[in-house]
């Protein structure tokens, strides 16, 4: 499941992981889109503390391109 807001300088998607019979859900994951980055957040269950990472434009693109490449070393052109 996921939601979707818009914000006045980002679009943040919410990723929540529902779990299923084998396992508990995930904390939820949030995904903030602003002009010149992405940010990813996610609460750290053991420490209770949420952890970020910021991707440039320039990785979010080597990340969607990597996702339909096979296993090597790319230098974006």
């Amino acid at each position: 499941m996921f939601s979707i807001e818009h914000e006045f300088d980002a679009t943040v998607v919410t990723l929540v992981d529902e779990g299923d019979d084998t396992r508990p859900p995930a904390e939820d994951v949030i995904v903030s889109a602003f002009e010149e980055c992405i940010t990813l957040s996610q609460v750290d269950p053991r420490s209770d503390e949420t952890v970020q990472i910021t991707l440039t434009m320039g990785q979010v693109h080597d990340l969607l391109v990597a996702l339909d490449l096979p296993e090597g070393v790319y230098r974006r052109e």
